[in-house]
């Protein structure tokens, strides 16, 4: 195994900040650093070399399933002297040196537990240890960096369960975390992910002993009785809801000693009569003093949430000319398209938010919330709306287009779900305009957005009602219940891929593979833990073609309502309807709030074959900007990672990937030499998978 060293400034227990080199080589945390702008200050790759770029090494990390096409890899890696830290399709950590791809540790963790798509890992050092956080479903690893063995001084056996603490009666049992922690001082501050149906575990924040493993604070997303916000619930909201969590990552101003926070819907997310009022500290910004996780300021995105419009990426943290001064800032971006910018310190708008007006709901027993904030600058990164005019020109069936389009609701954000028939058309889609991938910014505060603008329609179907007595259910009752809101009311799937087909089960899975993932989950779904195994067997032989009824009590805080999916509305041809781009990279000064430029990001070959213009495709990741002038960045589903000239946002070099980079590239320096790493794991949008890391450098 190869040796190497720490840089000389470290991370040391009791500063108030991380330090490196001068010049850093290094990209030493989830998205470069902690304001999370994806920015190097590297100068050696730029828009006069850039194009000779070459494949420096690649790396097979393993666990990718090529058959069904169904593992994926997200994961920004960090680089720290000369040894990048990532992880695997098969959701393994390792260690490689980050000049020639060599392995030098790799974990082989079989522990009985859901393991999940893996964003990255956190490294912290206090000058004599070095440890890798790495998240392994609900278990959150400390490893020795050198070796890559747990650490037994940490938690259990050098692991800790972040479901403790959480459980509740009557709630599921899913918590993951894919998105890495933040460090500050001796601690490890992290998030998860739980469920987005009505039974789901709160999301409560909490702060680890980074040695022991040890909660040492907790802050409330849904707030105890006598807490802040408590009175934006129910009574007992606490002990009857769940999610409000941080699923999508933090930023932290260790100067400052403040965590910046954002947090996602409450749930059920798209549905929220037993839940009325502005639910805090749901879809909110919270900045928390890092050290006793009180709460200094917040900002919620949106009110009473019933479109999943969670915030979907981390904070950047920059700093901007605003009024003839300098404001150190921070902002959050929106999947409606939308970007809010505060001053860090106090949380007040840089730019005007106005309160608008929106519609009622028309589904028994929902009130919606009266009003919404709309950010009157930055303007909006995508499109608002989806009219007739609208309706791509090369659309295959125009004239159902058009009919459904004049049927169904739409024309502004914020339309609550009807019943269906009836439909409401989400523009931008359910999962942005902006996705988890975030943006990045400059050290001229310049913001880089990738965002889609593809429309999606839904609608809420009934189910059984809630209540506490024991009812008969039947496999298809459980199915359209549980199941349907991702894999449709008739097992169609999604049409880009992004939720399977159930059609004809047997011909891909065998029964006893089936009720595994519903036990434990597999990729993005969740284990449906809160099912009784007699519930979950009914709905495989749903799947399978017998009809079972289960004796079946309701769970926490049940819905009335399921959706009837996350469907993105293509032609028969498989191109969204919409008019492009599909896909945008746009530049905002942050400093001005005006837009630079904004380009399509993504192609369609065979179209660009026919002599139409790029049109983007839908788009999973972030880019990566340095001080060289050149914006990175992969994302699109057609399977390239590209160089732009961030000034201009002239394309200056792509390359061809193994597979999809839906994933965030990292750049860093070794002897001298610039490379640029990109995961390529596939897998989603009907693009095959991968397992291989792929370094760019010049010859």
């Amino acid at each position: 195994m190869k040796r190497f060293t720490y840089p000389a400034l470290l991370l040391t227990v009791g500063l108030l900040s991380l330090t490196h080199k001068p010049a850093t080589t290094d990209w030493p945390e989830y998205n470069g650093g902690p304001d999370r702008n994806h920015f190097s200050p590297l100068t050696q790759l730029n828009a006069g070399n850039v194009a000779g770029l070459q494949v420096a090494w690649e790396y097979a990390s393993g666990g990718v399933d090529t058959l069904k096409n169904n593992t994926q890899i997200q994961c920004n890696p960090l680089i720290i002297d000369g040894v990048l830290y990532g992880v695997s399709a098969g959701s393994q950590a390792f260690a490689l040196d980050a000049a020639t791809g060599k392995e030098l540790w790799k974990t082989a963790f079989t522990d009985d537990t859901f393991a999940m798509n893996s964003r990255g890992v956190t490294y912290w050092t206090d000058g004599r240890q070095a440890r890798i956080y790495f998240a392994y479903g609900s278990l959150l690893y400390a490893l020795d960096a050198r070796t890559g063995k747990p650490v037994s001084s940490f938690g259990k056996g050098g692991k800790i369960n972040l479901k403790d603490g959480l459980a509740r009666p009557g709630a599921d049992e899913y918590v993951v975390s894919n998105t890495p922690g933040v460090v500050y001082k001796n601690l490890l501050i992290m998030g998860h992910r739980v469920s987005e149906i009505a039974p789901a575990l709160p999301g409560d924040v909490r702060a680890y002993d980074l040695r022991t493993g040890r909660i040492v604070w907790t802050f409330h997303t849904i707030p105890h009785p006598g807490e802040y916000g408590a009175d934006t619930w129910p009574k007992d909201g606490h002990l009857n809801f769940g999610g409000a969590n941080n699923w999508m990552g933090m930023a932290i101003d260790r100067q400052r000693g403040i965590v910046y926070v954002p947090t996602g819907a409450a749930a059920f997310d798209l549905y929220g009569s037993s839940r009325p009022g502005q639910n805090l500290f749901a879809n909110s910004l919270v900045a928390l003093d890092a050290a006793t996780g009180k709460r200094r300021w917040h900002f919620q995105t949106v009110h009473h949430d019933i479109w999943d419009r969670d915030i979907p990426a981390p904070p950047n943290l920059f700093t901007v000319v605003h009024a003839g001064k300098k404001v150190d800032a921070v902002s959050v971006l929106s999947k409606q398209g939308f970007l809010f910018v505060f001053d860090r310190v106090t949380g007040q708008p840089l730019f005007p938010i106005e309160e608008r007006p929106m519609p009622a709901s028309s589904v028994p027993g929902e009130k919606a919330w009266p009003t919404q904030p709309i950010p009157l600058k930055p303007a909006p990164f995508t499109r608002q709306s989806f009219p007739e005019s609208d309706i791509n020109d090369f659309v295959t069936d125009r004239d159902t287009v058009l009919a459904q389009l004049r049927r169904w609701q739409s024309g502004k954000p914020f339309i609550p779900l009807p019943l269906s028939p009836n439909r409401t058309v989400f523009f931008p889609g359910t999962d942005g305009g902006a996705q988890w991938g975030g943006a990045a910014v400059d050290e001229a505060g310049i913001m880089y957005v990738p965002s889609k603008q593809i429309p999606v329609t839904m609608a809420l179907v009934p189910t059984q009602a809630g209540s506490a007595r024991a009812v008969e259910s039947t496999g298809s009752q459980l199915y359209q219940t549980h199941c349907a809101g991702c894999h449709g009311q008739n097992r169609e799937g999604s049409h880009d891929g992004s939720y399977p087909a159930l059609i004809n089960i047997s011909q891909k899975r065998n029964e006893t593979s089936v009720a595994q993932v519903l036990a434990k989950g597999q990729g993005m779904m969740p284990a449906f833990t809160h099912l009784k195994q007699a519930e979950r067997k009914a709905i495989v032989d749903f799947l399978f073609g017998r009809t079972t009824s289960v004796a079946s009590k309701a769970g926490l805080n049940t819905a009335p309502y399921h959706h009837t999916g996350f469907t993105r509305w293509y032609d028969r041809a498989g191109y969204p309807v919409s008019r492009p781009p599909w896909g945008t990279l746009t530049a905002i000064d942050l400093n001005t709030g005006e837009h630079r430029w904004q380009v399509p990001l993504g192609e369609y070959p065979e179209l660009v074959a026919k002599g139409l213009p790029p049109t983007g495709t839908d788009n999973y990741g972030a880019p990566a900007v340095t001080a060289g002038g050149l914006l990175f960045i992969a994302s699109s589903r057609d399977e390239l990672i590209r160089a732009f000239d961030r000034k201009t946002g002239r394309e200056l070099w792509r390359a061809q990937l193994p597979a999809a980079g839906y994933a965030s590239p990292s750049t860093y320096s070794v002897h001298g030499k610039q490379y640029v790493v990109i995961a390529c794991g596939g897998g989603k949008l009907k693009t095959k998978s991968g397992d291989r890391y792929v370094a760019f450098a010049l010859p």
